[in-house]
């Protein structure tokens, strides 16, 4: 049976006449078929019937096996959900000169509890011990970051028990030291000085710029968004790390707009039982994806038809071309 080298991708018709693009990232296979998407596995342990046809039962039996193997099991201790810093949206008018700013990481964020990784839900990520080797005890906020526009590869490697080799790309980039008392500037200088003390190749503390008003704050965004980064996070002078929402953490991105034409409905769950939950759509190009965010409780009721076109945003184009993040914002207004 053929097989997907590493970073490599097919496309597969399904049973309807719909093409469906698989990839192989990090020995993690994709597809962009519905069903792969709306599984609630871990990515790794997921599967569809394209990946089966193209691969072969007997190899996807195996690379699931393996990889359920060395999945986290249930018995394993739950972990509270860390008290993360979370960013408001800035609303394109308030000043924000004199505020710090930084490139927006495109990569999966983890608290750093001096012995261990943890996402934002407490979940552990399973860093080799050659990775984390002279690590400080002390708390870090951050990011698990390979690149720009290497959000899913970043995902394939963290997301596994058992990454070994994989992580040698990741890098941790510290946004802060949580624990450490004063202001924000106070607690950069901490994190530096602990890079300095115990230097490490797979760490680095993210570099944090003054903002000289908010044209030049447009003016980084366009830079930062051609060089392929995801936008830019603004922190307030002097500011405390809290828990929760604050308005002294902005983030700031462009979001575009493209259209979609309507396949089908997906029917909704838990309070949306009833009534939709998403759009099956498609881009121009062919490729599919579902759109479950942005509609009112009278369009779930009523949603657009079928064959109807949507206007939808977006934050950017995944390695596959599927939007990330779509939220639906109407029902085209010229359709024929």
């Amino acid at each position: 049976m053929p097989e997907l080298s590493d970073g490599e991708s097919a496309e597969v018709r399904g049973s309807s006449g719909s093409v469906y693009r698989l990839k192989n990232v990090g020995g993690v296979y994709s597809c962009s078929c519905p069903s792969w998407r709306n599984q609630s596995l871990s990515i790794d342990l997921r599967s569809c019937k394209h990946i089966r046809q193209y691969r072969g039962e007997q190899a996807e039996q195996e690379r699931l096996g393996m990889n359920a193997q060395s999945a986290p099991t249930s018995a394993e201790p739950r972990r509270s959900p860390p008290a993360l810093l979370l960013a408001q949206s800035w609303d394109n008018e308030q000043d924000l000169s004199g505020w710090w700013w930084s490139e927006k990481m495109d990569g999966v964020r983890a608290y750093w509890d001096g012995k261990q990784f943890l996402s934002r839900q407490g979940n552990c990520f399973y860093a080799p011990e050659w990775f984390t080797a002279g690590f400080p005890h002390q708390p870090l906020d951050g990011e698990l970051w390979i690149g720009r526009g290497q959000f899913q590869q970043t995902v394939s490697v963290v997301r596994r028990k058992h990454g070994g080799e994989a992580w040698q790309p990741v890098r941790y980039v510290i946004f802060d030291a949580p624990t450490v008392s004063g202001g924000f500037e106070a607690r950069q200088a901490f994190a530096k000085q602990l890079q300095t003390q115990s230097p490490s190749p797979y760490v680095r503390v993210l570099e944090q710029s003054l903002c000289r008003g908010n044209d030049h704050l447009r003016e980084e965004l366009s830079r930062v968004e051609a060089l392929g980064g995801e936008g830019l996070m603004l922190r307030q002078p002097e500011s405390q790390y809290e828990s929760g929402r604050s308005e002294t953490l902005l983030k700031i991105k462009t979001f575009h707009d493209a259209e979609a034409r309507v396949l089908s409905h997906l029917p909704g769950t838990g309070r949306h039982k009833g009534r939709l939950g998403a759009l099956l759509v498609s881009l121009p190009d062919g490729t599919q994806f579902s759109v479950g965010s942005g509609f009112s409780d009278r369009q779930r009721e009523s949603p657009p038809p079928i064959g109807s076109f949507i206007t939808f945003r977006y934050q950017e184009l995944t390695t596959n071309g599927v939007p990330r993040f779509p939220t639906f914002v109407r029902v085209r207004s010229d359709q024929s």
